[in-house]
Formats: C-alpha cells, structure tokens, sequence
C-alpha cells in the first residue's frame, strides 16, 4: 500500500488516518521512522521491549523494598503499624 501526502514548512508530515489506524498509532505516542538511504524511510510503530520493562519495574521494586527494610527487621506486623499510627489502632 503506498500513499501520499504533503510536508509542511516546517518539516511535519501527516500520516493518513487508514494508516494510523492500522497501525493503532495515537496522537502523541513515538513513531520509529527508519532511513532506508536515498529516497525511502520506513514509519512505524516501535516495537516495545516487555522483557527489559519487566527487568526494570522489578529492580525499582527491589529498590524500594531495599529503603524500608531497616522498617521489618524480624519485627511483627502490629509493631511496625503501632510505629506509624500510635499506641491507639482507633483514633478518635
């Protein structure tokens, strides 16, 4: 499938709604646009990297966990909430 469109003055161009839709793009979100040299490039939708966005929300966790421990050291849940809340579990 090729289509046509125009380039404005300042550099945009628009891609064909049918195209968007077909490559479920929305506004605002990155698009890879990939030089193929001479007159063609190729536009499309990147390709997202589940395994290394896994691998990165896992260690922010880890992380996280890593400030509070100095909070559970072997201690009971009811003395850590005592710790935060008071002596009085219902406050008035």
């Amino acid at each position: 499938m090729s289509k046509q469109t125009n380039l404005t003055v300042k550099g945009q161009v628009t891609i064909p709604k049918d195209v968007r839709d077909a490559l479920g793009l929305k506004p605002g979100e990155p698009v890879e646009i990939d030089w193929q040299g001479g007159t063609e490039a190729i536009i499309r939708k990147p390709v997202r990297d589940y395994a290394a966005e896994r691998d990165r929300l896992v260690a922010e966790m880890r992380a996280a966990s890593d400030r509070f421990a100095h909070l559970r050291e072997g201690r009971p849940t009811d003395d850590i909430m005592r710790d935060i809340r008071g002596d009085d579990p219902f406050p008035p």
